[in-house]
């Protein structure tokens, strides 16, 4: 019988390990190899059992353990920052610097920099983001501190200075600092009268020795993104009952202006009431001013004064995986040597696309890919650069929980994990990886990742399909990420299939099919994840 050749393979492989412990070297050809290896193949005999009563490592306590929130990532002066979100420090939030020869680094090779009592997080727009600012020195280091919302100067001795007046009136982000570190150009949210309906956003510049502020451009329900070139600032800025992914407008003051009112402030783009216009951004060479823009369907890229998205990819979108929600966000960069770096999503994958920009007259030249099979992780995003052709950016993969990065743009390899947000690590038969997947809808064509059940110990011969776990990422925009996650890996590899839906109204798939969700808030959504 099948159990007695078993017994018997089994019992000439247990006589053959004195042997072998003495030296004793075996034929590849011979009977007894053949034995030996066959033994070893039944110890990883596969199980066949029911989908859902597999058996996993990976626990819901290993879910939680040793795990933070990564964001921010920065390159300054020769060193690399980073956002450290803490759960079991209720939460705080740590600007870490990466020092991987230090005695006090921490798993993932950083050293606390703002001061231990801190939490670096801002509130405006209450969604927060840009709460660091950054200047062209490692003395010039700003921060919000979340318990008094003041704008913090970063001492080198690791403590700190509050540059803001005191009290709660005034919350600040997205900063700037000038050329000349005297002054920081910020979005101040205002207030002195707390009822929601009465605060005020308005975009300051703030003088970095004594507070002092000046109101440089009001009269709009919300600000984003102020960005200075020489003697002009540019931003953005939109009315309720509009989103920033819903209608913005983009408009450039020049600093002496005697006027702060934004309705006197040039219009770059938005006149038509119904186009996002996000992440303005000065060339560092030429001073043309670009943003992104969705009028043509996409969030593309253009440069003030053409109407022709300057990237040939004009069927994607480059925003983001969730534009407008946070401040600081940047899908696009300029490189050392002045070439546009940009990030967008491809069939499931993220994509670096870097062109020459620098002929104002023209679209992107160059225009070269970069992707995988480069050795760039599958998804990631905030790419800034580094020394050289170094670039740091934040990504991740199915097997790969949410990483800093380091890649060079003329060796490419494998980029190299810095720091990583998660202490998890699991064998690849274990690890689902999704697939990008389209089906028919209420309104068309919906998407989502299917991830199939994996583990490499079992197998299920007597059920025609897994059971299905469908899941809808946070809306109304945004969309799902690839990235490891134990809570999708935890059920996958117990034998659950699992279908991440990007339902009608999710980003990354064209203005339209984001605007699906207009006054169909909890219709749309359910009708995807259903037909999914």
């Amino acid at each position: 019988s099948n159990h007695k050749k078993i017994f018997t393979m089994r019992a000439a492989a247990a006589a053959l390990l004195p042997l072998l412990s003495r030296g004793f070297q075996l034929s590849p050809t011979s009977p007894l190899a053949r034995v030996a290896r066959s033994s070893s193949q039944l110890s990883m005999t596969i199980i066949d059992k029911p989908y859902g009563e597999w058996e996993s490592p990976i626990t819901s306590k290993a879910m939680t353990a040793g795990s933070v929130g990564l964001g921010g990532v920065h390159y300054c002066n020769g060193d690399i920052y980073w956002l450290e979100g803490r759960p079991q420090e209720a939460g705080r939030n740590v600007l870490c610097k990466y020092a991987p020869e230090s005695a006090d680094k921490s798993e993932r090779n950083g050293v606390d920099v703002s001061p231990k009592e801190s939490n670096v997080r801002t509130r405006v727009h209450e969604y927060g983001g840009g709460a660091i600012v950054f200047g062209k020195n490692e003395d010039e280091i700003y921060y919000s501190e979340f318990a008094t919302q003041r704008l913090c100067h970063l001492l080198k001795d690791g403590t700190s200075r509050p540059i803001t007046e005191e009290g709660d009136t005034y919350r600040f982000a997205d900063g700037v600092v000038s050329d000349d570190g005297e002054v920081i150009y910020a979005i101040r949210e205002d207030h002195t009268n707390p009822e929601p309906k009465n605060v005020v956003n308005e975009v300051v510049s703030i003088n970095v020795k004594d507070g002092s502020m000046k109101v440089l451009a009001t009269g709009n329900d919300f600000y984003s993104n102020p960005r200075v070139n020489g003697n002009q600032l540019a931003y953005i800025t939109w009315n309720h009952p509009n989103m920033p992914w819903d209608a913005t407008e983009l408009r450039v003051l020049t600093l002496d202006s005697t006027s702060n009112k934004s309705s006197e402030h040039e219009l770059i783009a938005g006149s038509d009431g119904d186009t996002s216009i996000i992440q303005p951004l000065f060339h560092p060479e030429t001073g043309d001013l670009f943003y992104i823009s969705d009028e043509s369907g996409y969030y593309n890229i253009y440069r003030k004064g053409s109407d022709e998205s300057i990237l040939p990819m004009k069927e994607y979108d480059f925003g983001g995986a969730s534009p407008g929600w946070q401040f600081g966000q940047q899908a696009y960069t300029f490189l050392n040597d002045g070439r546009l770096a940009a990030q967008y999503s491809k069939n499931g994958k993220s994509v670096l696309v870097v062109a020459n920009v620098s002929d104002s007259s023209k679209v992107a030249s160059d225009v070269v890919e970069f992707g995988s099979k480069d050795g760039l992780p599958m998804m990631f995003g905030g790419v800034h650069p580094g020394e050289g052709d170094d670039l740091y950016f934040l990504g991740g993969s199915p097997s790969t929980a949410s990483s800093i990065y380091k890649w060079n743009l003329q060796s490419k390899g494998e980029a190299s994990i810095l720091a990583c947000s998660s202490e998890l690590s699991f064998d690849d038969d274990l690890i689902s990886v999704p697939k990008l997947v389209e089906f028919p809808t209420t309104l068309g064509t919906a998407f989502g990742y299917y991830y199939a059940p994996k583990n490499g110990k079992y197998t299920c011969t007597t059920e025609s399909a897994p059971p299905l776990l469908v899941k809808a990422h946070g809306g109304p925009t945004s969309c799902t990420g690839t990235s490891f996650n134990a809570g999708k890996q935890y059920w996958t590899s117990r034998g659950f299939a699992i279908l991440d839906v990007d339902y009608g109204g999710s980003t990354g798939y064209g203005r339209d099919y984001r605007r699906r969700l207009r006054k169909s808030w909890g219709v749309v959504d359910i009708d995807d994840v259903c037909a999914g």
